[in-house]
């Protein structure tokens, strides 16, 4: 019996070892005293940078400027496309409202920087237009895919929310109805997480951070940043974390094998290697970008995440990613030596924050987010971070 008894305590050791959970997020709440406005994404200090610098005909923000300024998003004809459910399925089938419901989220998000930058209120009175026609209309969202598009449009409406409310002073007479959609319809479907790929629950941590902050809501900002920190140290790798990748509980990844199925079958693990690296670096973009948002959303607000090991893994994942992205062949360990790159438009924040605010070398970011100058849009919920984000000390 005691045999027994010591081979099952070893055995679990032995798991425990190997599947070591991702260290929670400090005791201490992470939401401020005070809530910044605007400060989703974006503050009033780096919108004020940009509109110097595309006013005086600076590159590469006025380049970034006219390229928003020319795509769909700033159309001022634009017409509204809501709908009371929005139905999205895996792989947008079905698609009954979802390319709708995120557009028109970005073009809201696009309007209300052209309002800051030129003053001209036909862009505010625009994304003040796609806010009350959908929070007028959409109940819910349904199928298999809810809970990503939920995220992805529900990471755009906060940042254009926040400029418009705070920026503003013309009437925005339903706001208090756009604060009841994002508090009934959007936070509920997000904010107790995912257990699919890493990239949802990122992006719908980085929805549950930006509508907290729009709806001044302490609580959900703790929720949402507690599974944030602990979905970003399972999401991308480090070599302080051990022989293995840690690991969100909930999942009981408990066993190599299940760890190993997880990360798309790898199982030589180095810094920066990221959850779906081995996917396609489409949906790891997705996924840093996410952590870049609620990285830079949480240091607008008081309490800077580049620091920790949030940061540390930002970093290293950029890197790692940017330097195959820019033409590196895979090395046989890595994927099998097979990458499908595309990482998209996802640099320009991290590098701004890594690498000029806190002097972090970073040469293949650097080279890569140079190169995609200026950054448009993903058409999900990225969108004009070289104008935002490129070269800002603020």
């Amino acid at each position: 019996m005691r045999r027994t008894a010591l081979l099952a305590a070893s055995a679990a050791l032995v798991a425990g070892v190997l599947a070591r959970p991702a260290d929670a997020a400090p005791g201490a709440p992470a939401a401020p005293a005070a809530f910044v406005h605007p400060g989703v994404t974006v503050s009033k200090g780096q919108l004020d940078f940009t509109r110097s610098k595309v006013n005086a005909g600076a590159q590469p923000w006025k380049g970034a400027f006219d390229r928003m300024t020319a795509s769909k998003y700033a159309d001022l004809n634009r017409t509204p496309k809501p709908r009371a459910v929005v139905e999205c399925g895996s792989y947008s089938n079905p698609n009954l409202g979802c390319t709708d419901e995120r557009e028109d989220a970005i073009a809201a998000y696009t309007h209300a920087l052209a309002w800051y930058i030129t003053r001209d209120e036909r862009h505010a009175r625009k994304a003040i237009e796609l806010m009350d026609a959908w929070s007028a209309v959409i109940r819910d969202h349904t199928n298999s895919n809810a809970p990503l598009q939920t995220g992805w449009a529900g990471s755009s409406w906060p940042r254009a929310a926040e400029i418009i409310k705070h920026t503003y002073p013309g009437n925005w007479a339903n706001s208090g109805r756009f604060a009841t959609m994002l508090r009934t319809v959007y936070l509920p479907e997000i904010i107790n997480g995912s257990h699919s790929n890493g990239n949802w629950e990122l992006s719908m941590m980085e929805a549950a951070v930006g509508i907290s902050v729009f709806l001044e809501d302490k609580a959900s900002y703790d929720k949402a940043m507690a599974k944030f920190r602990t979905r970003t140290a399972a999401y991308v790798y480090l070599e302080s974390d051990g022989a293995l990748p840690k690991t969100v509980l909930s999942q009981n990844l408990d066993t190599r094998e299940k760890i190993v199925k997880y990360w798309q079958g790898q199982t030589t693990f180095v810094n920066g290697l990221s959850q779906e690296t081995c996917r396609d670096f489409t949906h790891t973009g997705y996924g840093l970008s996410a952590i870049s948002h609620v990285a830079e959303t949480s240091r607008i607000q008081g309490q800077d995440l580049y620091g920790t090991d949030v940061g540390e893994r930002l970093r290293h994942g950029l890197g790692f990613h940017a330097r195959y992205e820019l033409g590196a062949g895979a090395e046989g360990w890595l994927c099998g030596g097979s990458l499908k790159p595309g990482l998209g438009p996802v640099s320009e924040v991290g590098h701004n924050a890594l690498a000029n605010r806190l002097g972090h070398a970073m040469t293949n970011t650097e080279a890569l987010t140079l190169r995609g100058r200026p950054a448009g849009s993903n058409n999900l919920f990225v969108a004009w971070e070289t104008l935002t984000h490129g070269d800002n000390p603020a």
